[in-house]
């Protein structure tokens, strides 16, 4: 099976800071594959996820990402968007003024488009995102407002795994989805990815507590330190570090240097 994501020896830079945060990384993730990324504040976990977004601000020392036979780096933000790239925010973002039923048929019959379907008219997008959004619990009202204004922290989080849903990527990074969620709302969140999970889509989640792992169980667990992984298992090995913390590893972090 070919790898669906192929990092090899990644090195990444801050663009303000010339400070390098990744610093020799290297991941392969086929698809139907659940992958964990764990480790301590500051180990380069979120910058991972930005520059496979396409997110501003990094510059790529060295290093390739493979996507699909596509290279990653080179592409877009909207491209990578179009092979199917997803990524669910920490902090998602209020839009006002942009109403959240206009923003997600745009989205979507944008990613029609791309992809060479025909595009929804009103009444099938209605029908298709009514029938998710009762799945994931979001009220009517909700979908009438502008995009998260005046949303919970569990209200943006369960909107966005409603836009996953809906898109329908084939690669999903889920960056801490779970910070500032309660048990019920990380419940449903998890519950709208295991529904969404399949033998030919992929997911990449970043975390630094294992309690999402009890819910979305990945098939590997990586350990992140000082820009490097430094040990993979599986999900074992994210209870070793709720016993013990990050300290075992922040030597081998040391070690690899």
């Amino acid at each position: 099976m070919a790898n669906m994501l192929n990092i090899d020896d990644l090195k990444v830079s801050l663009e303000e800071e010339e400070k390098q945060i990744i610093k020799g990384l290297s991941l392969s993730i086929n698809p139907g594959e659940v992958h964990a990324i764990m480790g301590p504040n500051g180990s380069g976990k979120s910058t991972l996820s930005s520059v496979l977004a396409g997110k501003d601000g990094y510059i790529i020392d060295s290093g390739t990402v493979n996507f699909d036979g596509s290279d990653l780096l080179e592409a877009e933000v909207e491209e990578r968007a179009a092979l199917g790239i997803f990524m669910a925010f920490q902090y998602p973002i209020e839009i006002p003024g942009v109403g959240n039923m206009n923003f997600l048929r745009t989205a979507l019959n944008s990613q029609r488009k791309t992809r060479g379907q025909e595009e929804l008219n009103a009444a099938d997008f209605l029908k298709l995102v009514r029938g998710i959004a009762k799945d994931l619990e979001i009220s009517d009202e909700m979908m009438k407002r502008p995009v998260n204004v005046g949303a919970s922290g569990g209200e943006k989080k369960r909107n966005e795994i409603l836009q996953m849903c809906l898109l329908e990527p084939r690669f999903v990074i889920l960056d801490e989805t779970d910070s500032g969620l309660d048990v019920d709302a990380m419940k449903l969140v998890s519950k709208g990815v295991n529904n969404f999970s399949s033998s030919s889509r992929s997911f990449l989640v970043i975390t630094h507590y294992q309690r999402l792992l009890n819910y979305i169980v990945p098939d590997f667990v990586h350990i992140m330190v000082d820009g490097r992984i430094v040990k993979t298992g599986d999900k074992a090995l994210a209870l070793h570090v709720e016993e013990t913390g990050y300290k075992d590893f922040l030597q081998l972090g040391k070690e690899k240097h």
